[in-house]
């Protein structure tokens, strides 16, 4: 299988991975249209490609072999989305009609703001940079010395996320249509609690392992029974 094919495949499996850059990726291409969209896309590409590039050029050196067990990391990056989460979930939600004429002037203006925002939101996911040192370590031990293959397959795999995300705010914004305003608010408040969630976790995580926890609970209620 050539690298390109094997970088597609494996872009493909990240695409469908459920995270915050991804949750506010729909959602803002339901509120804002694809345009804003589209610009949050490419932040979240600029931060993935930062954070190839990071890992390619040695980031378990400050980072660790898992950013999601780093301390400061993961509570700067839960604090992040925690403040992401917070303003989504209470942001008041315009008509439908108020909504698409904004998209053409003041909110659709500023695309360096959904650029930042995707960046942020998926730079402060852990678990985002500990798939991108996988990656590396794995393409490493795949392809050996050969640049020229890994730089093939780090390519198709950016590419296929990148056009899955396009595609992701495409088919969003298409069905905008069908949605009124009680969905958005209901949608704001659900992404806002995932967000909030996201960054608990990590939170709360980093100082006491939930994972080793759910083990312990699912080892003694199999015991009783």
């Amino acid at each position: 299988m050539s690298p390109l094919l094997q970088g597609v495949l494996v872009g493909l499996t990240f695409a469908v991975l459920l995270g915050p850059a991804f949750f506010s990726l729909i959602q803002t291409s339901i509120q804002r249209g694809f345009r804003s969209g589209f610009f949050l896309a490419i932040g979240i590409f600029i931060s993935d490609l930062t954070a190839l590039m990071l890992a390619y050029f040695g980031a378990t050196q400050f980072l660790g072999k898992d950013p999601r067990e780093n301390f400061l990391f993961s509570i700067i990056g839960g604090i992040i989305l925690i403040i992401f989460g917070t303003f989504t979930f209470i942001r008041k939600v315009s008509s439908q009609k108020q909504i698409e004429g904004d998209n053409e002037n003041k909110r659709a203006s500023k695309p360096y703001v959904y650029i930042i925002k995707g960046f942020l939101l998926n730079a402060a996911n852990p678990g985002m940079w500990f798939i991108w040192i996988t990656v590396v370590v794995s393409i490493s031990a795949n392809f050996g010395v050969n640049n020229r293959a890994i730089y093939i397959f780090l390519s198709g795999v950016l590419g296929t996320i990148f056009a899955t995300d396009i595609f992701k705010c495409f088919i969003s914004n298409q069905i905008k249509h069908l949605i009124n305003d009680k969905v958005l608010t209901w949608m704001n408040r659900i992404v806002g609690v995932v967000l909030i969630g996201f960054g608990t976790y990590l939170i709360i995580n980093v100082m006491v392992d939930l994972e080793s926890m759910l083990s312990f609970y699912k080892e003694f209620f199999s015991a009783d029974s």
